[in-house]
């Protein structure tokens, strides 16, 4: 089918609303929205013949840099710190460990060469930066699982697309050598550490000193510098998808302006590449083809699940602090998504012989995974007693809307357990000059600042101040000592949470 400009225009008009409504119907049935999302691409693909499939690539690559510049600039770094070992260990050798059992039964199952078996086990060896963000984001799970798996999958892709990548280019020259790539690939994982490390500081350096006309062109700059970094760090060699990831988590987790705006708007704009990159995908899948591969993709999808990944997730973690029902949730999480049927599609792009075969299974395996992993994690956290407190979520956002120019910047500031303001008036808090607490939430209520107000533990202050003066006013509200700056003297604040002031 020849697609017009306008067909073009409402084929994704048509993705978009079907993908929104999707989402709603998803929380309904207790299953990933990307399931759905997938099974729309596929009932599309009865009615529209599509298959571009390296423009489904490309497609597929710009959403897995957006959506991992989202999931990383909301990943503290105080919350990963001490999970960064398991999650490099499941990210390098669980990987292997995984891929290579799935590999070996490929092989048999479906009757290919060793090469193209263990191609197969590479495309599906990592586990899903899109699926895991968006489950674990909707399930009361502990933060120490949560931020494993979500440091694992931002950061497991290099190693699935290495192995892939290794594997087609031994099909096709087999006398490729390995040590050679191994030795590239450490330094692909080496450069895109540290890329991405400068290019995040960098972007934060660059978000905090210019002075845009427009607050809405902060979110494009922000989400323009996750594009560069991973062309260019791709550009000298390194590995982008990991420099995304790396550069997203260091300007999530710094204070920069109208960080709300660039949140919500990442947010946004993740979902809707999610929708359309995961319909694009179904496109590329005919219902009747995967009917030629159901058992053989149901028994791969088993073995996954229920011997590679577990395997994988015990041995890469031997010697860690975790035990072993947190273990065998981590081995239950390992989502699969868009990055293994996008891998499928390399196959496909370099004329790999069993490419469409590979590339059928696949996607059945993923669909199986999203289908009955993510459909069961709640529950099974549930059962293995590992579900944790509530995210702590403010109903209310506030963010100063002006001119770049300005000098003054909204600030949001939550007052932590043993802070030393906790039970003072605001009258007795010194604070730079023409610093003003424009609100105070408690409890999911706004209470209107006065002089006699006093703080508790957990209320959310909104706070507008000069931005050369952000970091102090922060320090005032965060530190467990307060320094009278009148009299010169540091008293030790008790919490009195007994006494209430009225707004």
């Amino acid at each position: 089918m020849d697609f017009t400009v306008d067909g073009l225009i409402f084929l994704m008009a048509a993705m978009l609303i079907i993908g929104v409504a999707a989402t709603k119907f998803s929380s309904r049935l207790g299953m990933p929205s990307l399931v759905l999302f997938l099974i729309a691409g596929m009932l599309l693909s009865e009615i529209i013949y599509f298959e571009n499939t390296e423009f489904v690539q490309l497609v597929g690559i710009l959403a897995l840099i957006i959506i991992l510049f989202e999931g990383g600039t909301q990943t503290s770094w105080q919350s990963i710190r001490p999970v960064v070992g398991a999650s490099t260990s499941l990210a390098t050798a669980g990987v292997l460990i995984t891929s290579g059992i799935v590999g070996v039964a490929a092989v048999w199952i479906l009757d290919l060469s060793w090469l193209e078996g263990l191609l197969l086990g590479a495309i599906v060896g990592s586990t899903d930066a899109a699926a895991v963000f968006s489950v674990l984001g909707t399930k009361n799970i502990k933060a120490k699982l949560t931020s494993t798996l979500e440091a694992e999958s931002g950061t497991n892709d290099p190693m699935a697309v290495f192995l892939t990548v290794m594997f087609i280019e031994l099909i096709q020259i087999p006398e490729t050598g390995v040590w050679s790539m191994i030795s590239g690939f450490i330094i692909q994982m080496s450069v895109g550490l540290i890329a991405g490390l400068v290019l995040g500081r960098l972007t934060v350096f660059a978000i905090t000193k210019i002075n845009l006309d427009a607050s809405g062109l902060y979110p494009v700059l922000a989400l323009s510098f996750a594009i560069f970094t991973y062309s260019g760090t791709t550009f000298i060699g390194g590995s982008g998808l990991l420099a995304v990831y790396i550069m997203a988590v260091v300007v999530g987790n710094y204070e920069i302006p109208y960080r709300h705006s660039i949140l919500r708007f990442n947010e946004g704009f993740a979902w809707m590449m999610q929708i359309v990159m995961f319909i694009m995908l179904g496109l590329l899948v005919f219902p009747n083809q995967l009917l030629e591969v159901i058992w053989q993709g149901m028994l791969l999808s088993l073995i996954l699940m229920l011997i590679a990944r577990p395997i994988g997730v015990f041995l890469s973690m031997i010697g860690m602090k975790y035990n072993g029902k947190e273990k065998l949730f981590i081995s239950w999480a390992g989502l699969k998504g868009a990055v293994p049927i996008v891998l499928a599609t390399y196959p496909i792009v370099a004329g790999v012989d069993n490419a469409m075969l590979i590339f059928n299974t696949v996607f059945f395996v993923v669909l199986t995974s999203a289908l009955i992993q993510g459909g069961t994690l709640s529950w099974l956290g549930n059962k293995l007693g590992l579900a944790g407190d509530d995210k702590p979520q403010s109903p209310y956002s506030l963010e100063l809307i002006a001119l770049g120019k300005t000098e003054s910047e909204m600030v949001e500031l939550t007052i932590p357990k043993e802070a030393a303001v906790a039970g003072m008036k605001l009258a007795d808090i010194t604070l730079p000059k023409y610093t003003l607490i424009t609100a105070v939430i408690r409890k999911e209520k706004i209470l209107t600042p006065t002089g006699v107000t006093r703080l508790k533990e957990g209320d959310t202050l909104y706070v507008l101040t000069k931005k050369k003066t952000r970091d102090l006013v922060k320090v005032r509200f965060y530190q467990k000592k307060w320094v009278d700056e009148e009299k010169n003297e540091t008293v030790e604040m008790e919490n009195d949470e007994t006494k209430e002031s009225g707004s």
